[in-house]
């Protein structure tokens, strides 16, 4: 195990109580690289959840089937597991020194999702450094911009830049609007939209003063179409795209772009819970039972989508985050790649 040097920073917030960001030393390892991001059983309930077959997936991470990324240092908030890590270790399969930034833990109880944890934090720090990259984690809440600005001085002090920002930390709530307490609105607005505009106004200052960097915001195709009960997670995703258009018209004076992924359906942490498979076989208009096997859903939901799978790997969304942090994306900013299995077909 490599050693840790934990340093724990607090900022007192109004009255609140202090708010930690922990950053582990980056370090290096030599192991083999890693395959899959998130090494852990798919499974919910003991059931397994179905996977794309052999040629209807980007596959795991390996080098070289992104751009290249070469001496540059990247940012990538809710990096713990999912999307997050998956674009933090592709960043670094392709060159990339990356600090992966999350609370890794509870952030509110407007979250279906279980909460990401310290150890699943460590993970992706072990699976950057397993690239031979350099790796450290910062413990962070996005909803706290003075501990983001500590951090991107942390960053900048550490690695003598930042060149590539990805804001991708979210939470999800499940819930009809007349039946919404207040925080099931105000917490995912809070963290998803407010903390991707905390992440971009604490960073992007690093990245105007050398007048070049590039930044990646996480939106989704449930902020594009609207999602019956997600309201507030889908209004978040809508808003991020308002955010990434108006951040790209601003910063382009100064060399940096801003573009945003959209993802569709992934199965990931975020997503993988009885609510959500029952919403997805409802959107297909058949009736969902109240605990959907995984199989169950993935059956209802691939014949509607263009590629014919029921979610996609949060491996498929990462090449996408790589030629967006690449000098082959110089003149892409303002701009939304959408990378959804075929969901985008069906949508204008």
């Amino acid at each position: 195990m490599p050693a840790y040097n934990i340093f724990r920073r607090g900022i007192l917030k109004g009255t609140a109580a202090m708010t930690a960001f922990a950053v582990i030393n980056q370090t290096t390892a030599q192991s083999a690289a890693p395959g899959r991001s998130d090494s852990g059983p798919r499974e919910l309930r003991g059931q397994q959840v179905p996977e794309p077959p052999e040629g209807k997936s980007a596959g795991p991470i390996r080098p070289g089937r992104g751009s290249a990324l070469s001496g540059k240092v990247a940012i990538v908030t809710g990096a713990a597991r999912g999307i997050g890590r998956a674009i933090a270790v592709e960043m670094a399969a392709n060159g990339a020194d990356v600090v992966a930034l999350d609370i890794a833990g509870p952030v509110s109880t407007a979250s279906n999702a279980v909460p990401a944890s310290p150890e699943d934090l460590a993970e992706t720090v072990r699976q950057i450094m397993a690239y031979g990259r350099r790796g450290e984690s910062i413990r962070a809440d996005i909803r706290d911009i003075a501990a983001l600005r500590a951090a991107a001085d942390h960053v900048e002090q550490t690695y003598g830049k930042i060149d590539i920002v990805v804001a991708d930390a979210a939470i999800q709530r499940w819930k009809p609007l007349l039946e919404m307490e207040d925080s099931d609105w105000r917490d995912v607005i809070d963290n998803n939209l407010n903390g991707t505009a905390n992440t971009i106004r604490a960073f992007a200052p690093k990245m105007v003063a050398r007048k070049q960097g590039r930044i990646i915001v996480l939106a989704s195709m449930q902020g594009k179409h609207g999602t019956k009960d997600g309201s507030s997670y889908a209004a978040s995703k809508w808003g991020i795209l308002g955010l990434m258009k108006s951040a790209a018209l601003e910063f382009g004076q100064y060399n940096i772009t801003v573009n945003a992924l959209i993802p569709g359906l992934v199965d990931t942490p975020l997503t993988r819970y009885d609510k959500r498979f029952s919403e997805a076989i409802g959107e297909t208009g058949r009736q969902a039972p109240e605990h959907p096997s995984p199989q169950q859903a993935w059956d209802a939901r691939a014949p509607t989508v263009a590629l014919k799978v029921g979610w996609l790997q949060p491996d498929d969304i990462s090449p996408a985050a790589v030629f967006l942090a690449s000098d082959a994306a110089a003149m892409v900013t303002g701009a939304e790649y959408e990378v959804t299995g075929g969901d985008s077909a069906k949508n204008v």
